[in-house]
């Protein structure tokens, strides 16, 4: 690797000397892996010397015709122990690397969290990509708003079947390779979905396998981060990873409706996917350069492990002490209240916007940007100032009921607002609903920060239990959602009721029960 330094010398770079002695020549010096050019100018003159010098992996037997050990010697009078002496003394080097790629040097764990944070961009472009393209796929293929709910609805069925064999997956073999396996999965379901649109059971069946591929990514993400970050830089490499979904979304609401007006409905799956399918490859050539986050024997050992094996490290997990522990169940009711109000938004809001509003497609998508796009500025205020928060001393529990409690109601209070027939225009309304929604993002510091807090260990697993039940609101208040809507014509009791509701309670029982305290989970009988 060629090294460029640029060394300051205190007595000769930039020094104003006055010297009356006699000019000098310049003289040049070769010497075994340095190279010195040392000029000294006659009178009033700015001194400045490079250093240059060539490292390789093998010894060097010969530079530019010399061979090393051989020595220029100097010209003119002077001796050589002087331009030593002048070099060692009151020298600070401050230099450059001409390293290459430039992201060579960065750190391990920044490398897989950036990588990890890119899968979620996607993911999420993949999920939202149906709440655009549902509302010409109803008017096409004529469903009503249940069967809708239904076809959105599929998505969580495999998202919620494949939490808990994601996070013990992703404990034997690590995230990284569940995470890779998941990419691949859920972009070519997504790719399917236009040959079986018209046919509503293949469609669902395609649904369900990008939830189980979309699926496994937070247990795959939650053992990245437990096993790579450590405790004071937790919240923001959650913020970062976690916070990608905001950005797919963003990304999703954006480019779904100009693909769908100019090319079709079925142009967003196919980019979408292919989005997906290049990550998996460019995650590959990475993987080379990247080492195994966790210990290589333990990867050596995963891959040996026999099928009984495999089983026998399931049965060693202690479930029993998991459902035995307040603050687990606390997170699970938590992740349930938190989901039902995300993901019957995520679903929803585009054709509450559409319908109760009045806006076209492009300005239904436009407006639905809004509360992803305000969630990445709040996800990455409220990390920072959980992390200094922990790093001045106060306990991670409050950390983490703080802002847990913004999460909660701040949405609660913002819909509440929306539901009431105020008269408000229709722009108030919008913005009163973007402001509750970014304000859930403070979760990204509270929930999703203390599967890592309680037991690094089997972080993924909790999170794969709490992630599990989470889904059940996508399944059952998706489809309520529809349902609701058809029967009482009531965007207030469809959608926003029912969230105020579990946003409440779950802050009450957040408040009483939740714990960041690490905990030893030991197997009873």
């Amino acid at each position: 690797m060629a090294k460029l330094t640029l060394r300051a010398e205190s007595s000769y770079l930039f020094s104003h000397t006055t010297s009356t002695s006699h000019s000098q020549p310049s003289s040049f010096t070769s010497a075994p892996k340095r190279r010195r050019l040392l000029s000294f100018p006659h009178k009033h003159s700015l001194k400045f010397r490079v250093f240059c010098s060539i490292k390789e992996k093998e010894s060097v037997k010969r530079v530019n015709g010399l061979p090393a050990g051989d020595k220029v010697h100097r010209v003119g009078s002077g001796s050589d122990s002087e331009g030593e002496s002048g070099l060692e003394s009151g020298s600070g080097a401050v230099g450059f690397d001409l390293d290459w790629p430039p992201w060579k040097n960065i750190p391990q764990r920044y490398k897989l969290i950036g990588t990890t944070s890119l899968a979620f961009v996607i993911c999420n472009m993949d999920k939202v990509n149906l709440s655009i393209a549902i509302i010409p796929m109803s008017h096409q293929f004529g469903w009503s708003s249940s069967v809708a709910g239904l076809v959105q609805s599929s998505f969580f069925w495999g998202y919620a079947l494949s939490q808990l064999p994601g996070g013990w997956l992703a404990k034997i073999f690590g995230g990284r390779k569940v995470l890779e396996i998941g990419v691949l999965t859920w972009s070519l379901a997504t790719a399917l979905v236009p040959f079986v649109a018209g046919f509503t059971p293949g469609l669902v069946v395609s649904r369900i396998l990008v939830g189980i591929g979309e699926g496994v990514s937070p247990s795959a993400a939650t053992d990245l981060i437990a096993r790579t970050i450590p405790l004071e830089e937790r919240s923001r490499a959650v913020a970062v990873v976690f916070g990608g979904l905001s950005v797919g979304s963003v990304a999703g609401f954006l480019l779904a409706p100009p693909l769908i007006q100019n090319l079709g409905w079925e142009s967003v799956f196919y980019i979408f996917s292919l989005l997906g399918i290049g990550w998996y490859v460019g995650f590959q050539f990475l993987e080379g350069q990247a080492s195994w986050v966790g210990s290589r024997s333990d990867m050596k050992t995963a891959q040996k492990t026999s099928p009984k094996e495999l089983g026998d490290s399931l049965k060693d997990v202690p479930w029993k002490a998991f459902f035995q522990s307040e603050a687990v169940w606390a997170m699970i009711y938590a992740h349930f209240c938190g989901s039902w109000g995300h993901y019957t938004c995520l679903a929803w809001l585009p054709t509450y916007f559409s319908e109760e509003l009045n806006l076209n497609l492009t300005e239904a998508a436009w407006v639905s940007i809004l509360p992803p796009l305000a969630s990445i500025f709040v996800t990455s205020v409220a990390s920072q100032i959980a992390d200094n928060l922990i790093s001045s001393g106060v306990q991670t529990t409050t950390v983490r009921k703080i802002c847990q409690t913004i999460a909660f109601l701040s949405p609660a209070a913002c819909m509440t607002l929306s539901s009431l027939d105020l008269g408000l225009p229709h722009w108030e309304v919008v913005g009163i609903l973007t402001g509750g929604l970014a304000l859930s993002s403070f979760a990204i510091s509270g929930l999703y920060c203390t599967h890592q807090d309680i037991s690094p260990e089997y972080a993924s697993i909790l999170l794969g239990i709490t992630n599990t039940v989470g889904a059940l609101p996508g399944i059952v208040g998706v489809a309520l959602t529809g349902y609701l809507l058809d029967s009482t014509h009531s965007w207030s009791i469809s959608l926003f009721i029912p969230s105020i509701f579990f946003y409440l309670t779950g802050t009450i029982v957040w408040l009483v029960f939740a714990s960041s305290k690490p905990q030893t989970f030991t197997k009873r009988d």
